[in-house]
């Protein structure tokens, strides 16, 4: 960090116990960002972290769906946003009222909603899952048919690890997607015994080329163990950071460089610190639609 961080750094860490708050950093989220987290981590990790605080304030450095989660597992904490653009295309790509339209075409299927949607869509959901979850889940649905939103690519990798036949919803995370084959392959050729590991968010051909298909949470963990010196990554940028600090005798390789999620990047030590001295922007969800989705995020969280 430089002077102007450290000064910024300084100024957020009084606050923030003066306001008695607790700041919660995605593994996606700018390096100076993550450093002043009090936990880094992926939707479950922080979903866990959020459930678990007792902290009156959570500062959730992340996009609005998962300070909405917060919302809904901790409703007597302010949990604040310090950037409301910070949104995620891909939660957008599906709403409550389509999914209720998928609903009556499928009575009696079981919805299984990936934590990337807001809250309204969770509140229709039978249960939440996250990336790093989300076999385990699947493999728990005994019987009839599963409808799976909004991610196609998730829900194809979800598919071909559970043998499940599960109705998509046509929704993709735009940075993941960016990372294709040719991607993988030309870092390969120019990295020969480099272990290749991407996000299931990619697409099929991309998650075929690799040697791990794994979350955030599962990466960090992932590259921590192996004794591979040379590690190419198909995510957001942002893990990078991560990854090389906590492993500084590896070299992590980025699949690509256009892997970039901008609304991620919104956040900054600046509106950080504002956030806290204004107490905003607070993110709050209705009752009646918390109460609804809290059973699925509840029984997401059952699973660990």
């Amino acid at each position: 960090m430089d002077n102007r961080d450290n000064e910024l750094r300084d100024k957020i860490m009084l606050l923030k116990d003066q306001k008695k708050a607790i700041i919660l950093v995605h593994n996606y989220q700018l390096g100076e960002v993550q450093d002043i987290g009090d936990f880094v981590g992926d939707s479950l990790e922080l979903s866990q972290k959020a459930a678990g605080t007792d902290a009156e304030v959570i500062v959730f450095c992340g996009v609005h769906f998962m300070a909405e989660t917060a919302s809904i597992i901790c409703p007597d904490k302010t949990v604040l946003l310090p950037d409301l653009h910070a949104g995620c295309p891909m939660a957008d790509m599906i709403t409550a009222e389509k999914l209720r339209e998928k609903k009556a075409e499928h009575p009696g299927a079981t919805v299984v909603c990936y934590v990337n949607t807001t809250a309204e869509v969770k509140a229709e959901s039978d249960i939440c899952c996250t990336s790093a979850n989300a076999v385990r889940i699947v493999e728990g649905i005994d019987t009839g048919e599963i409808i799976f939103v909004p991610d196609q690519y998730l829900g194809h990798h979800v598919s071909s690890k559970t043998g499940r036949e599960m109705i998509l919803w046509p929704g993709f995370c735009p940075t993941h997607t960016r990372i294709l084959p040719q991607h993988i392959l030309e870092r390969k050729r120019e990295h020969p015994g480099a272990k290749v590991v991407v996000h299931p968010e990619c697409r099929p051909e991309v998650t075929a080329l690799a040697d791990e298909v794994l979350s955030t949470g599962g990466m960090v963990r992932f590259t921590r163990e192996i004794e591979a010196g040379e590690i190419i990554v198909g995510t957001e940028v942002g893990i990078l950071h991560r990854l090389r600090k906590e492993n500084p005798d590896k070299k992590f390789i980025p699949a690509s460089e256009q892997a970039i999620c901008p609304r991620m990047k919104l956040i900054t030590l600046e509106n950080v610190l504002w956030s806290l001295q204004e107490m905003r922007h607070e993110v709050k969800v209705p009752e009646d639609i918390r109460l609804k989705a809290r059973a699925a995020v509840d029984r997401m969280l059952a699973y660990g």
